[in-house]
């Protein structure tokens, strides 16, 4: 089922939103899901190449599954 949220913008952005969803023949709401899921897939995704390299690389995975064994285990210190 559909959800429907409230934003709060300055006149600044919403005019650039505007503008911009004008360009591209969007409706406005439209215009910020495509844009937000967009970056969402972009920033928080591994391409399947970059993926294939990871997979490939046995002292990788060897370290990665010990520094997920050692998080499990609250193994180590939080650098923040």
């Amino acid at each position: 089922m559909a959800k429907t949220i409230t934003i709060r913008l300055s006149d600044e952005e919403y005019e650039k939103i505007q503008t911009s969803a004008q360009n591209e023949h969007r409706p406005i709401s439209n215009f910020i899901t495509h844009s937000v899921l967009k970056d969402i897939e972009t920033s928080y995704s591994v391409d399947p190449v970059e993926m294939s390299q990871i997979k490939s690389d046995k002292k990788l995975q060897e370290k990665l599954k010990k520094g997920h064994n050692d998080a499990k285990k609250m193994k180590g210190k939080l650098i923040g």
